[in-house]
Parts: C-alpha cells; sequence; structure tokens
C-alpha cells in the first residue's frame, strides 16, 4: 500500500483560515564534540542576537539530552526567510558552521497553532512573557 502524496498546496487548503506563516528550521550540530562549539560559542551568540534585532530570528535555543540537564551542543534556529536557499544562506554565515564546530540542516516550517500571551505593566514598565 502506497502513502497518497500530499504537497504543500494541500495543507494549505486544510489550513487556509490558520495563520499558514511560512518559516525555516535549521537544526543544527556538533561535527567533533563540545570543544569547537565551546570555543566559538560567543561569536555564535552575537551572530545570534544580530539575527534575533534585525527580525530574521523567530527562536532559538538548545535541545537538552532526555534528562533535561545534559547539552550535547546541538540547537534549532527558526527564521524568517523569502526561500530554503535564503535561509540556508543565513544559517552557512553563523560563525558557527563556518568554523565547522557544527554541520546544518535547514527545513521549511509552515506555523498554523500556537499562541503567546505577553503581559505588559505600565507602572514600573516592566513586562512578561506568561
Amino acid at each position: 500500500m502506497t502513502s497518497p502524496l500530499v504537497t504543500k498546496a494541500d495543507i494549505l487548503a486544510a489550513c487556509k483560515d490558520m495563520l499558514c506563516k511560512n518559516l525555516y528550521v535549521v537544526f543544527t550540530t556538533p561535527t567533533n564534540g563540545l570543544g569547537p562549539v565551546m570555543e566559538n560559542l560567543d561569536n555564535h551568540l552575537n551572530y545570534q542576537i544580530h539575527l534575533e534585532k534585525t527580525g530574521v530570528m523567530f527562536g532559538a535555543g538548545p535541545f537538552f539530552a532526555d534528562n533535561e540537564s545534559d547539552w550535547n551542543g546541538e540547537g534549532m534556529v527558526i527564521i524568517r526567510a523569502n526561500s530554503l536557499a535564503e535561509a540556508e544562506q543565513i544559517a552557512e554565515k553563523d560563525p558557527m558552521h563556518q568554523c565547522g564546530a557544527r554541520s546544518f540542516k535547514v527545513r521549511p516550517w509552515l506555523l498554523n497553532e500556537g499562541s503567546i500571551t505577553i503581559q505588559l505593566n505600565y507602572s514600573d514598565r516592566s513586562q512578561k512573557i506568561i
């Protein structure tokens, strides 16, 4: 038995009233242990902050091991781009990838469901994501 072919157009038609926001997910993995990752962490984080401040980054962060404590150097970055090729170019510019400390894979992702709640307190100018 073969599975039916389901295209992006099929998904968009089924989810037409949802957000349907095209994003790209960069899965990043160490190539030679944590040593090179840690040596390049500052430059990588500076690049991440640049992506955040320029509106390219939607979100990013590390993946922890199943014990929810240990980190083996893997991470994920969700970026805004106009195409897979553009998203790959953005990922290639990450100092972590340029120096070879990590390799990466970019996957197109369609954001449909979810929510975010932000609390703004005028009296003390504080904010909190709930």
